[in-house]
């Protein structure tokens, strides 16, 4: 004890309070209780009230300290302008921004990979339910064909509606340009010479001209015609060369 007085003597220094700024706080008041703490209240096995106790001495010595310091105008507050070194310096701080900014650029190239796979799933569905419609209708179709062919069926709307629906994605396009009908130039020429009607298209096929049989001749069809071989295509007159020939030899 004597050596501890003698260490204790050598370590202290008859110094001003503002250069040791050394405070002795008592018993420290607990907030929850109201009640002056002792020692024999805090377990030190208990780690949380340990630290609890540390906490409220060190809260405590603050605010009997500055009031004194606040009485010597000693400022406790660091100024706006101050400028203290950092724990970590500027090259661990620029990695630290580099690796946070790499981990931002992954997370963005993930969510548009994300994406684009879902714009990819979507758009496979589409194709996918167009291609099952198309072969539904081309089978639908070719059941219709072979109904026809059996006997079992006169009906051959399948075929109009076959040449309507391609026609029609034909003239779509073209239909949406006449809608706002012909342009000045056209209408010019059209005053001037005349209109002569619809010729595109007047030659198409129709159910009508196809059952009708009126204009068939079996001789034109079969090559028996005039000038198409046959008996009367052996008066036919020989050409100039064989003319030529055949006075040769007469001379």
């Amino acid at each position: 004890q004597s050596g501890l007085k003698q260490c204790l003597a050598e370590l202290r220094q008859q110094l001003a309070w503002v250069e040791r700024l050394d405070v002795t706080s008592g018993q420290v008041v607990d907030s929850v209780s109201e009640s002056a703490s002792s020692k024999d209240a805090v377990d030190p096995e208990n780690d949380f009230q340990r630290e609890m106790s540390f906490y409220r001495q060190a809260q405590a010595a603050v605010l009997e300290a500055l009031p004194r310091l606040r009485k010597l105008q000693v400022p406790t507050r660091r100024p706006d302008d101050y400028f203290a070194e950092m724990a970590k310096s500027d090259q661990q701080m620029q990695k630290i921004r580099q690796k946070l900014k790499s981990k931002q650029e992954a997370m963005e190239r993930s969510e548009k990979a994300k994406q684009l796979r879902a714009m990819r799933k979507y758009g496979k569905k589409v194709q996918t339910e167009i291609l099952q419609r198309r072969q539904k209708e081309k089978k639908n179709m070719l059941n219709a064909v072979k109904k026809y062919q059996k006997g079992l069926s006169d009906k051959l709307d399948f075929l109009d509606e076959e040449q309507t629906s391609s026609q029609g994605n034909k003239k779509g396009s073209a239909s949406q340009r006449m809608k706002k009908g012909p342009n000045a130039k056209r209408r010019y020429k059209n005053q001037k010479f005349g209109f002569g009607g619809k010729k595109k298209g007047s030659k198409w096929n129709t159910k009508e001209s196809f059952n009708d049989v009126s204009s068939f001749r079996s001789k034109v069809a079969h090559n028996k015609g005039p000038g198409r071989g046959g008996k009367k295509a052996l008066n036919k007159r020989p050409g100039k060369r064989a003319r030529q020939r055949m006075k040769s030899r007469a001379r």
